[in-house]
């Protein structure tokens, strides 16, 4: 297949909000490169920047959708997304860019014949170890990266990146994924992991304009919306975690010396007071964290899971005692504490996966 009529197979999608010359260069070397299907958003971005979109019109590859009032970059890419799948013109292969000018039409072509290639989805990642990065984008890329490790396993080089290329027939998923502004991006990624979609990542030039002055990323707002999802599995599994804990110690001073315990008081108390937190922590991550309705297959998957990790929790924690020789039910408490944390971040996988990930493919 030759460059040209890779060209013809792609669409190149970029969001605008208050824009500046640096989208119409941006456009003009898309142009020039070949390509022939550029859907530009503006997404209410007001009168003063409607010179600028005047102009995006009169270019011939560009097509122009409006969003009356500022809707977020994420909505306007599920426009965006919409308006290809309904238009069907032959495209197999749909790239999203900024606006900004910080995605060189190298690197666009880069992506999308990687994605091409393979048939998957592929995300443009900066090299963050370059100076010319902010320290505030490297920062937050580390973070994300660690958590996106931690949390769902995926080895990610750039999570913040707005250069990704999508084969057609994964829009109807993206679309799926939650969320009008930066999150949506973000979302996309917890969606990629949680359907099992492979995807491929291809180096792509650093480029910051004047320390990344344009971005309209809020610092605050928009990162609490990025990590809305962990941050709540956070808060429901603390506030488990508390009864759980607590309960445990209860039930150890309790059971202290009981001779009619037939079975280890470890094993007991762990059982009792999983029990005790294991029903308020299913309803709160059902309905807050991950969105779903409380539901018969759900609870099912959800107590296989608890069953599973009381059972490996009280044994490691049995071990440890057995092997440390520790008798102090404190001591206990600490021990179980530190083992829950490390299945802490197994739970969330397998919650995120498989518990409330009941529509299946």
């Amino acid at each position: 297949m030759t460059q040209l009529e890779k060209m013809k197979k792609i669409t190149v999608i970029i969001p605008a909000y208050k824009p500046d010359e640096k989208l119409l260069a941006t456009l003009r070397e898309l142009q020039e490169a070949g390509f022939g299907h550029i859907l530009v958003v503006n997404d209410g971005s007001g009168e003063a920047f409607e010179g600028i979109f005047a102009q995006v019109e009169q270019m011939p590859a560009c097509h122009l959708i409006r969003h009356e009032v500022n809707r977020g970059k994420g909505a306007a890419l599920k426009t965006a997304f919409a308006h290809v799948m309904a238009e069907k013109n032959g495209t197999e292969c749909v790239v999203t860019a900024d606006a900004d000018g910080q995605h060189l039409v190298k690197d666009i072509i880069a992506v999308a014949d990687t994605c091409l290639e393979t048939g998957h989805i592929t995300l443009g990642c900066r090299d963050f170890t370059d100076p010319k990065v902010p320290a505030r984008s490297k920062a937050g890329n580390q973070t994300t990266c660690v958590v996106f490790r931690l949390f769902f396993g995926m080895k990610i080089q750039d999570t913040q990146t707005g250069l990704r290329a999508f084969p057609m027939d994964t829009l109807p998923v993206m679309c799926e994924a939650a969320g009008d502004r930066y999150e949506y991006e973000t979302n996309m990624l917890f969606l990629m992991n949680r359907k099992d979609m492979p995807f491929e990542q291809v180096k792509i030039e650093t480029v910051y304009i004047e320390e990344n002055k344009s971005s309209h990323f809020r610092v605050v707002r928009d990162s609490i919306r990025i990590y809305a999802l962990i941050l709540k599995y956070l808060f429901s599994s603390a506030a488990s975690a508390v009864v759980d804990e607590t309960a445990f110690f209860l039930f150890k001073v309790l059971f202290a010396g009981a001779a009619w315990v037939a079975i280890p008081v470890t094993f007991v108390a762990s059982f009792l007071a999983r029990a005790v937190s294991s029903l308020t922590n299913y309803y709160i991550n059902s309905k807050v964290v991950f969105g779903d309705k409380p539901n018969k297959k759900t609870l099912v998957r959800y107590y296989c899971l608890v069953i599973f990790q009381i059972c490996l929790s009280a044994t490691l924690v049995f071990v440890i005692e057995k092997v440390l020789r520790i008798q102090s039910p404190g001591l206990s408490t600490l021990v179980k504490t530190l083992v829950d944390m490390v299945l802490f971040l197994i739970s969330f996988r397998i919650q995120h996966k498989w518990v409330f990930n009941y529509k299946e493919k």
